[in-house]
């Protein structure tokens, strides 16, 4: 997909600020005057003036104000779909009830417009500004979708010119009621503006729709000279009044403040509590593709307060509700406009334009305004989303939009209720049918970082099934618990130990933690026990998951959940138990082993063994002494008399990683004395050892007389060597599968 590119387009500089607040103005001004239009024209057709300059007056303010509180380069705010639809369907509603003047109406839109401003205020103060992008998209699109379905419901009348009241089913059925003028200047409108783009895109698309329609209005008037009326003709916005002046206006609002009865605020509440979130997913959302368009990133907090403080200015002054429009703030970008001047530049070209012009915007007709909201509900609605129905993965995600578009069909703030809802659901589909579990893995496919002798591991892999490691990830609550019972109840059966990595766990609710407690109860029966490892912290409730599980009762001492600071102590708890429980037993840790103790060499003869006591030699280091570090040029083999020794490989960062602990009886240094090249790794006493030494020079002596022998040594290392790779393999696999 191609990147559009906008870092050196346009005019810089305050220019390019002027031409694109301009430009702006022309997108604006006409979708302002047409949602004004839509708005007040619910509530009664005269109303269609009154709309008019409500949305001038709104695209003024919101223009100058939004940029600068928000303080957001590039950002266009003007009156939009989401407030036209939310407004025009509660004045539709106070309408229809039959017992409100025009005035209490349009004083209750003020009034939810004023609330709505109030909350945008709040959401910037708390810090939402980012929450309220975690919308799920199903809710948005098929919210936007609703949206755009009410705006063409409710513009296809006016279209069509049918008589206020007329159901759009009746209207669309009964030809003989049609207004044929407005069609016409509707249709033409529609074409132009789809056809704009093609021809230029300097001008925009909406205003060459609207001169368009306004051409072939006054066209068809040189047929039909009563189409020159202005009073009472139902085919144009009419005369555009306003009793006094803005500061009068200004007054009338802020004294109808202190006539608010806690029954308005009831009444509207919840209707403006949705319009501030959908205003504020609408700029947001435009800020989003700004910030990509114009390689920034804007401050979504204060833009709130900027975009709630705008629209407080707007009801004084008497103007609709708006957000940071993505049309006309494209335009202001692609146009040169990149400054906070230029969204104020587009408020101040509304008010000139409306000083101006304004005796002319009486005889814009309704049919283009009609058309190009039309066209701008088509553009609103996601098409997109019908490729959902392409996979079957993808259909309930569909259902979801296609409810959230039927509910808002009745109500807007249903729909966002009943959206939220099912993707709450959604969710919970999807986490119930994933697994908790990232692997499980028994003792013969895991391994602690303690190695052991071949005896020990023989055993290990004969009884390895007897124990289960499972790695868990994510949130452990009601709607994950029921799977992860199903893939472990066959191994609380069959073993003694389960133990649970909980690094990756994230958050755990009651449910789980009562399953925890059933598993463990099935392991006691048995014999068995429950273990975890790597606990994590982030459990809001109650500080961490450990605390919580404390809190319950279920890592008490005694029969409690037994606890491991690391997966590896646990894992080489486990080994030791399962090698206790099959006759291994550990001799004394002070006893030094002599050479034909030491596993690899175990099989060999009397005379063999002499032969190799006079090529080794003894080495003591106190607990905490290094034997040998990373990068050094050593070649020898070392055999752990006693004690126990970690191999250490030094990180970047100045720490370390623990690779392997080597104990009585076992062997390390066999890279360096095969390949005599650096060692790879440090290594460290942990108590007190002691150590045979075998140099490769020393070994090279003995295997000119005695080859066999030599032969004999190579292929045990080798045998071992081949043993621990093997284990590495799978310890590998097991983390790639993580």
């Amino acid at each position: 997909m191609a990147t559009l590119q906008l870092a050196d387009s346009g005019t810089p500089g305050r220019a390019g600020d002027l031409w694109g607040g301009l430009a702006a103005m022309l997108v604006a001004l006409p979708s302002s005057i047409a949602f004004g239009v839509l708005i007040y024209s619910a509530i009664g057709p005269d109303q269609a003036g009154a709309g008019a300059l409500a949305g001038i007056l709104g695209a003024a303010a919101l223009g100058i104000i939004a940029p600068i509180v928000g303080g957001n380069g590039g950002f266009i705010t003007a009156p939009c779909a989401p407030a036209a639809a939310i407004l025009s369907g509660l004045a539709a509603g106070f309408a229809a009830k039959g017992d409100m003047t025009p005035e209490r109406i349009i004083a209750l839109l003020g009034l939810t417009a004023l609330i709505s401003a109030l909350f945008q205020l709040v959401f910037g103060v708390l810090k939402v500004g980012r929450l309220i992008k975690f919308i799920p998209y199903q809710v948005v699109s098929g919210y936007l979708s609703g949206v755009a379905l009410i705006i063409a419901v409710g513009q296809l009348p006016k279209l069509l010119g049918l008589p206020k009241g007329t159901h759009v089913l009746e209207g669309l059925t009964s030809p003989e009621m049609w207004k044929w003028s407005g069609i016409i200047v509707g249709l033409v409108t529609i074409t132009a503006v789809l056809l704009a783009p093609r021809v230029t895109t300097r001008v925009p698309a909406a205003i060459l729709g609207l001169a368009a329609g306004i051409a072939s209005y006054f066209g068809l008037a040189m047929f039909n000279s009563g189409l020159l009326e202005l009073v009472g003709n139902k085919l144009v916005i009419g005369p555009i009044t306003a009793s006094g002046s803005i500061v009068d206006s200004v007054g009338a609002r802020a004294s109808s403040l202190l006539h608010i009865a806690p029954a308005d605020i009831a009444l509207v509440f919840s209707s403006a509590l949705t319009l501030a979130v959908l205003l504020s997913i609408d700029t947001l959302k435009t800020g989003v593709v700004l910030d990509t368009l114009v390689r920034s990133r804007h401050n979504s907090n204060r833009e709130l307060l900027g975009q709630g403080t705008a629209n407080l200015a707007s009801f004084f002054v008497g103007g609709l509700a708006g957000a940071g429009t993505m049309g006309a703030t494209l335009v202001n970008v692609t146009s040169g406009g990149r400054s906070t001047r230029s969204g104020i530049a587009e408020g101040v070209f509304v008010v000139l334009a409306y000083l101006l012009l304004g005796s002319l915007i009486a005889w814009v007709p309704i049919g283009a305004l009609a058309g190009i909201l039309l066209v701008v509900a088509f553009r609103m609605f996601d098409r997109s989303v019908l490729k959902l129905l392409r996979n079957p993965s993808t259909r309930v995600d569909f259902a979801v939009i296609l409810t959230v578009i039927a509910v808002a069909q009745y109500e807007l703030i249903a729909a966002s209720a009943t959206g939220i809802f099912l993707a709450i659901l959604l969710f919970i589909r999807d986490q119930v049918r994933s697994s908790v579990i990232v692997n499980k893995r028994d003792l013969r496919a895991v391994h602690s970082k303690r190695r052991r002798l071949l005896a020990e591991s023989d055993i290990l892999d004969q009884y390895g099934s007897e124990a289960v490691l499972v790695q868990l990830h994510g949130t452990l609550f009601f709607g994950t618990t029921d799977k992860l019972f199903s893939e472990i109840e066959p191994d609380l059966g069959r073993c003694r130990y389960v133990l649970f990595d909980m690094r990756r766990v994230t958050s755990m609710d009651f449910t789980a933690a009562h399953l925890f407690e059933q598993m463990k109860e099935r392991l006691a029966d048995g014999g068995g026990e429950l273990l975890f490892s790597s606990m994590p912290s982030g459990l809001a409730r109650s500080g961490d998951i450990e605390g919580y599980l404390a809190q319950l009762g279920l890592v008490r001492g005694g029969d409690g959940i037994r606890l491991f600071e690391t997966r590896d102590s646990a894992i080489e708890w486990i080994e030791d138990r399962v090698l206790e429980a099959h006759g291994w037993t550990e001799e004394e840790e002070g006893a030094a082993l002599d050479l034909h103790e030491i596993e690899v060499l175990s099989e060999f003869d009397a005379e063999t063994i002499s032969e190799l006591s006079g090529a080794v030699t003894t080495l003591s280091v106190p607990a905490g002494g290094t034997i040998c570090k990373q990068g050094d040029a050593g070649d020898e083999l070392f055999l752990l008399r006693r004690g126990r020794v970690s191999a250490l490989l030094p990180l970047e960062t100045g720490k370390r990683h623990h690779v392997a602990m080597f104990c009585r009886g076992d062997f390390f240094g066999e890279m360096a004395f095969i390949d005599q090249e650096p060692r790879s790794a440090s290594v460290e006493a942990v108590t007190p050892t002691e150590l045979f030494v075998l140099s490769r020079a020393r070994f090279d002596a003995m295997a000119t007389r005695y080859p066999a022998l030599a032969g004999t040594i190579f292929e045990r290392l080798a045998v071992a060597i081949s043993k621990r790779l093997r284990s590495a393999d799978t310890e590998l696999r097991v983390l790639e599968e993580r």
